[in-house]
């Protein structure tokens, strides 16, 4: 950024200076970029609802809108984000105007750790108010993408924002900063797991607070119920599924052992079983004895669903009878806990020494737009990742791999790393979503994403192993190897660094990794089988692995 004032950046200042005696202002924007209603999106697929039949991500065929929107054009835009902020919006304005007009290197310095403070203050005000439809459109993307002054834009990064799509088109769990706390805000989404409770004291309590409490308290017990009747209702349809394949295979066999042809010269008498035919009596026997058994499993399976269901329908008609709606109002207590959360996660993104200015600003935006962690291009990559890992977002429960895709935070910080705030949430392990939090101005995005992806690997792995997480699985067998080599530092750093390399490197046939660990992540984190297959073409390291899959295989110990 130039030393000089930008004369569009002074003039914005200059005509903001008495914008506290303004009101708000009603902007208008083209209808590609209007946030949908409630009744608009309950139409559509809840996010926050786990679909196990879904396996993959849907191909990304549009990246950015057609249309821009005007939103970065608007004059008043600085006006609108600040208007109404009280004195925290005052404070932003002041420093972030020294820091503009300040020719002194020190000075600057100064005023930019001072803006860090004051736009944190800003937000702790205006996230609250992120579940109301009617918030002007440039606080939104204040709050979304760190935009406060859009003449810090250069033109073609401009451009660009103004076509990134405002809604969740793809209907996936990635939300943008007021996304979240519009989920947060109207209960629809319960806040991230910390290390200190959330205190919810009964006495002194009015009679809502009270029944709001015990609402939330029901809410709770439904969401860990929820898991184990998606578990039990997904394992209930394969059963079905392979009682169907069975029956359609015995009668087919019944078919060919009842098919007799007529004995020439004797007619009408027809011949007795052939040779395959007797062989088929006893393959119809071994599948009666599956049916059998099939059928014993599927009571049993759905025993345990009408009990799930049943715990279900009883919680839901208790919620529904309390007359309190947690979801219709305005959980200002969640917001503020959940505030402070994604401030820390922000700090995460960034780390220590890294860069913590929170205001987009083309001094430090150096991504590309495929660079740039718009919703649209996670998903892309994290398509690309379970292409290559097709376990990454699996979680195995009664020997059934389930899909859950993890909500996934997108902060507007020129963070590098991603990261796993929760693998899982707390009151439902089997088929809650878990949490990941990726930086949208990153020098690589897909490296941020990878690191997420990593962090979620091993919490998954290391939660799954329990108490024997040193001795066990993917963590034990990783923690084991570093042992051996007597390394000293963070395990779970080792693992993201090594994860990265199997990814980037691996993947292609590039030997990056130690043999040991190419091993490790080959059994516990395999590839897609045509892909095994076109690296044992490269090298022989790789059919190595090949040959040991098939010899456990067919030891019946893979």
């Amino acid at each position: 950024m130039s030393e000089e004032l930008d004369p569009d950046i002074a003039a914005i200042l200059s005509s903001a200076e008495n914008y506290t005696n303004q009101s708000a202002l009603e902007l208008s924007f083209s209808k590609n970029s209007e946030p949908m209603d409630d009744e608009q999106s309950s139409k559509k697929k809840s996010i926050h609802n786990v679909d196990l039949s879904v396996k993959e991500f849907a191909p990304i065929t549009k990246f950015t809108n057609d249309t821009p929107s005007d939103v970065f054009n608007d004059t008043k835009y600085y006006k609108i984000a600040l208007t109404g902020e009280n004195q925290s919006a005052q404070r932003v304005h002041q420093v972030l105007s020294k820091y503009l007009t300040c020719q002194d290197p020190k000075d600057r310095a100064v005023y930019r750790q001072q803006i860090v403070t004051a736009y944190w203050e800003l937000l702790r005000g205006m996230v609250g108010k992120m579940n109301n439809p009617n918030v002007p459109m440039p606080k939104r993307m204040l709050v979304r993408f760190g935009v406060l002054l859009p003449s810090l834009f250069k033109q073609e990064s401009k451009e660009f924002f103004s076509k990134i799509f405002v809604e969740n088109i793809e209907r996936e769990p990635i939300l943008y900063v007021d996304e979240w706390f519009n989920e947060i805000a109207s209960g629809r989404m319960g806040n991230s797991a910390t290390d200190e409770k959330r205190q919810t004291k009964t006495v002194n309590m009015t009679p809502d607070q009270a029944a709001s409490a015990e609402q939330i308290r029901l809410m709770q017990l439904q969401s860990k119920n929820s898991g184990k009747l998606q578990s039990a209702e997904n394992l209930l349809s394969i059963k079905e599924n392979e009682r169907s394949m069975l029956e359609a295979e015995l009668k087919n066999k019944i078919d060919d052992l009842c098919d007799h042809q007529t004995i020439l010269g004797l007619e009408p008498h027809r011949q007795g079983y052939s040779e395959m035919q007797r062989r088929s009596l006893s393959d119809i026997t071994a599948l009666l004895h599956r049916l059998s058994k099939n059928d014993k499993e599927l009571s049993k399976v759905f025993e345990e669903f009408k009990e799930s269901k049943e715990t279900f329908n009883s919680l839901e008609n208790k919620i529904n009878a309390s007359g309190t709606t947690v979801a219709a109002t305005n959980d200002t207590e969640a917001v503020k806990i959940e505030f402070e959360t994604v401030r820390q996660m922000a700090k995460m993104t960034i780390g220590r020494r890294g860069n913590q200015f929170p205001i987009f600003t083309r001094e430090f935006y150096h991504c590309t737009e495929r660079g740039t962690g718009s919703r649209e291009n996670v998903i892309d990559v994290l398509r690309w990742v379970e292409s290559l890992d097709p376990g990454a977002f699996q979680r195995i429960h009664k020997n059934i791999p389930n899909r859950i895709v993890p909500y996934v935070l997108l902060v507007p910080t020129y963070g590098d790393r991603g990261f796993c705030w929760e693998p899982f949430d707390r009151y439902n392990r089997v088929t809650s979503r878990g949490r990941i939090v990726v930086p949208m101005y990153p020098k690589d995005l897909k490296i941020a994403v990878l690191t997420a992806v990593a962090d979620l690997r091993w919490q998954v792995a290391k939660e799954k192993a329990s108490y024997y997480w040193m001795e066990e699985g993917l963590t034990g067998q990783y923690y084991q190897h570093v042992e051996q080599l007597k390394l000293k530092g963070d395990l779970k750093e080792f693992f993201i660094e090594d994860y990265i390399l199997w990814m980037t490197k691996e993947s292609s046939g590039v030997q990056r990794l130690d043999k040991d660990v190419r091993g490790i992540f080959w059994r516990n984190m395999p590839f897609p089988k045509t892909l095994k297959e076109d690296l044992r073409r490269r090298s022989l390291v790789y059919d190595e692995l090949c040959k040991k899959d098939a010899n456990r295989e067919m030891s019946d110990g893979y």
